[in-house]
């Protein structure tokens, strides 16, 4: 009886007041769906166009012919290396983000799981080191890897960023979440701690780890300063920087710098599309409450 009560009220006509919140629900979704994908457009159209018609008087959707051959300029440009930028960030996002991954999770899993008497002096320790500015250890950090002779080198991009404390923290308050029995019964077939992080909690943690990547790539990707400062050779920028020479006192090369953007900003789109959904999951995992 009481299931075909609610069938007969979840089957009834929807009123005019719940049609109307409706459209105007769906009404506000397409428009900010819209809005979203503006500066995407404003990218796609201003990268097939000539500097004539981005700054001509008279606006066009679309320009009357699209300049398929922008593509080949950027990349055969003498002056911007886009093709060896964008692998440069590749290889700096991909194993940077491998190594902070490494770094941290093992950082996180020690701090959770290592029965040590000032493991929690150690967490504080760590936190403390989110308060510093980051102003504030540039310049040491320059120092140390000009010292090692890593300026204009990958390895002067990749390793001063392979430990973040606030990734380590993500990964502590996940581990202390994982469950015990796990790792109880991964001892009592032999294995130690390595064996146990490596082949219990590692594949049973795979959700949390790529949101994480995500994170952590679009991080790498994206950052602007220290690969400025330490890329001091064509052959070491990232895309990032190489997109910053498009805009000079000078001059300003329009269209290869929309064209530049909309390349640069591929990769990004392609893992968030195929990664989404981990970034809620690994949140919801953290237990951090917002």
């Amino acid at each position: 009886m009481a299931t075909s009560s609610t069938a007969q009220v979840s089957g009834r006509p929807r009123t005019v007041g719940e049609r109307a919140g409706s459209v105007a629900l769906y009404t506000v979704a397409v428009a900010t769906a819209l809005l979203f994908l503006v500066p995407f457009y404003l990218l796609i159209r201003n990268s097939l166009a000539t500097d004539a018609d981005l700054t001509g008087v008279n606006w066009k959707f679309f320009p009357s012919t699209l300049h398929w051959e922008n593509i080949s300029e950027l990349f055969n440009d003498p002056a911007v290396p886009m093709a060896r930028s964008m692998w440069n960030s590749l290889v700096v996002g991909v194993l940077g983000t491998a190594g902070q991954l490494l770094v941290c999770s093992l950082a996180g899993y020690a701090l959770a799981r290592v029965p040590y008497r000032h493991a929690n002096k150690i967490f504080y320790a760590v936190l403390a080191t989110l308060m510093i500015p980051s102003a504030v250890t540039f310049v040491p950090s320059f120092v140390l890897v000009s010292s090692l002779g890593w300026v204009s080198s990958l390895q002067g991009l990749i390793v001063p960023g392979l430990f973040s404390g606030f990734t380590a923290f993500l990964f502590r308050q996940y581990f202390l979440g994982f469950p015990k029995e796990l790792e109880e019964a991964a001892r009592i077939d032999g294995l130690g701690s390595w064996g146990t992080y490596w082949r219990i909690v590692v594949p049973n943690s795979t959700g949390f780890f790529s949101a994480i990547a995500v994170i952590t790539f679009i991080t790498n990707w994206n950052a602007f300063l220290w690969p400025l400062v330490i890329g001091q050779d064509q052959s070491s920028w990232t895309v990032q920087v190489a997109l910053s020479t498009f805009t000079t006192a000078q001059t300003v090369n329009i269209h290869e710098l929309f064209l530049a953007a909309t390349v640069s900003i591929l990769p990004l789109v392609l893992v968030f599309l195929f990664l989404q959904r981990y970034l809620v999951e690994g949140v919801a995992h953290t237990g951090i409450k917002g």
